[in-house]
Parts: C-alpha cells; sequence; structure tokens
C-alpha cells in the first residue's frame, strides 16, 4: 500500500537536511529515503545539462525504492528539472520554490523582498517568477552567493571566515530596505544565524524547507498517504551519499541531532533517465 512506501529526498549535498530535518519534524511516521550528490556538490555554479544530468542520476537512484512522494529539495535542481519530473514521474513532486515564495508574500509587511541562491537559481530567476505570478507589484531584488554552499559542506559555519563571507557577501542587500529574505538553497538555513547577524534583526527570513515539509504535509493528507498506524523510528530512515559518508553522518547527525546510517553510492554509474 502507498501508505508504506517511504518520502524520497534528493539534494546536491547536506542542504537538503533542513527539509529532512522538517518532514522527520512534521511527518515522524514517515520513512525517508535520502540521497546528497557531495561528491559533486556545488551545483550552482554548473550549466543545465549537467545539472539535468545529475539530478536525473539521483532521481533514478531513489526510485529503486517504493516512493510515496518525491522532494527535489535542490533549489537549483528544481528551477532546471521540476517541472519536466512532475510530468514524467507517477506520484507527487515537490520542488523548494514555490512553497518559499508563498511563504514570503505571506510574511511581508512592505512588499520588498530578496532572493539569495546559488549562481544558477538566481540566473533562471525562478524565484522572481514564483512571486510576481502571485503579485506582480512586489519589489524583489536576488543575489548570487556561491560562496555559501561550499562554507556548509567544507563545515566552516563556526569559523570567522564564514562570518566575514557572509558578511561581505550580504553587503549589497544592506540598502535595500528588505523587509524578508528567502533563503534561497536549502543550505542556507544552516547559516541563518550569520546571515541574521549580517542583515540585522527586523528581517523575516524564509527557510522554504519548513515551507515545503509543510505542502508535502498537506498534500499526503489530501491525497490519503500517510501513514495510518505504527511507528517510523530513525532507524528505518535510508541516507546515501556520493561523497565521503564519514563528513555526511558527521554534518547529518549535528543537524538532525539523532543518529543516522550513511552508505556511499557512486552515481556516475546510473543511466540517464
Amino acid at each position: 500500500m502507498s501508505m508504506k512506501k517511504a518520502i524520497g529526498i534528493i539534494d546536491s549535498g547536506v542542504g537538503g537536511l533542513t527539509v529532512a530535518k522538517e518532514v522527520m519534524r512534521q511527518l515522524p511516521r514517515e520513512k525517508i529515503i535520502y540521497f546528497g550528490d557531495n561528491a559533486r556538490c556545488p551545483y550552482g555554479s554548473r550549466d543545465s545539462q549537467e545539472i539535468r544530468l545529475f539530478t536525473n542520476q539521483l532521481i533514478q537512484f531513489v526510485s529503486r525504492f517504493e516512493l510515496k512522494a518525491l522532494v527535489i529539495a535542490c533549489n537549483t535542481a528544481a528551477s532546471v528539472v521540476l517541472h519536466e519530473a512532475k510530468e514524467r514521474l507517477d506520484l507527487p513532486v515537490l520542488g523548494v520554490i514555490e512553497p518559499g515564495a508563498r511563504a514570503a508574500i505571506s510574511a511581508t509587511r512592505t512588499g520588498r523582498i530578496g532572493i539569495i541562491g546559488t549562481e544558477m537559481t538566481i540566473r533562471t530567476k525562478a524565484y522572481v517568477e514564483a512571486l510576481r505570478a502571485i503579485n506582480p507589484d512586489l519589489y524583489a531584488v536576488s543575489l548570487a552567493c556561491p560562496e555559501f554552499v561550499p562554507l556548509v559542506e567544507n563545515r566552516l559555519l563556526h569559523t570567522e571566515d564564514a562570518w566575514q563571507t557572509v558578511r561581505d557577501t550580504l553587503a549589497p542587500l544592506k540598502n535595500e530596505k528588505l523587509d524578508t529574505l528567502i533563503l534561497g538553497c536549502t543550505h542556507y538555513p544552516l547559516l541563518a544565524p550569520l546571515i541574521r547577524k549580517a542583515m540585522g534583526d527586523d528581517i523575516f527570513l524564509i527557510n522554504s524547507a519548513e515551507e515545503t515539509a509543510r505542502e508535502l504535509s498537506t498534500l499526503m493528507a489530501i491525497q490519503e498517504l500517510h501513514r495510518s498506524s505504527g511507528e517510523s523510528g530513525d532507524h528505518d530512515h535510508l541516507f546515501f551519499t556520493s561523497g565521503d559518508p564519514a563528513i555526511f553522518k558527521e554534518i547529518g547527525e549535528e543537524w538532525l541531532q539523532v543518529p543516522i546510517h550513511v552508505e556511499q553510492r557512486n552515481l556516475e554509474e546510473q543511466l540517464f533517465l
């Protein structure tokens, strides 16, 4: 039965753990199959053809398991592949862009919204288009932050270099009079304390991971996909990485606050879907 199937979550690395954490919190009975493509992270500076290839390899891998839904947790991947994945796969597929845009519109008081993301996410204007599809009168400004993902993946979050990088990168947004800032990459919530310090306490940070998990929960309720009985403990979740499993495990357990088992898999051998 579909209720017993798992939720697939794919990401370019550890950033999608922010989505996994919210899914675990909001849907504690559900089982997660997670794959982080750490060996080829970051995706944001790659071209769309390469991003499409890598993302389809991720989708093919997690599709080996019985899934009830798939979350493309990487903003960069979602901006390139989400629509075609929805058309091709016979299950609910969610990205993180539209949920984040809707949350930002609900949060803003002045209609001045900033978006930070990878180079590809910003280049596609996916967030700006999602915002203006709902409210064309919004003021939206975007900023690519290519140095942020390596800070997370290389475990530099708590260093002085991380603070200086975040402060200097976000400096162009300081004079934009923003009241809401979309963290347009699932890695960025791990940098939220530094981002808030740089931007000030008055700005509302939108964590797309929280909104995506909320929409996933609603969608599963509508389609009656929730597990109705039994429990899925942390040991039931499966975590895979194309990179170093020890590093992934260290970051994952720090963020999720539960023990996890991580296995390494090589995606280079996956066929293009």
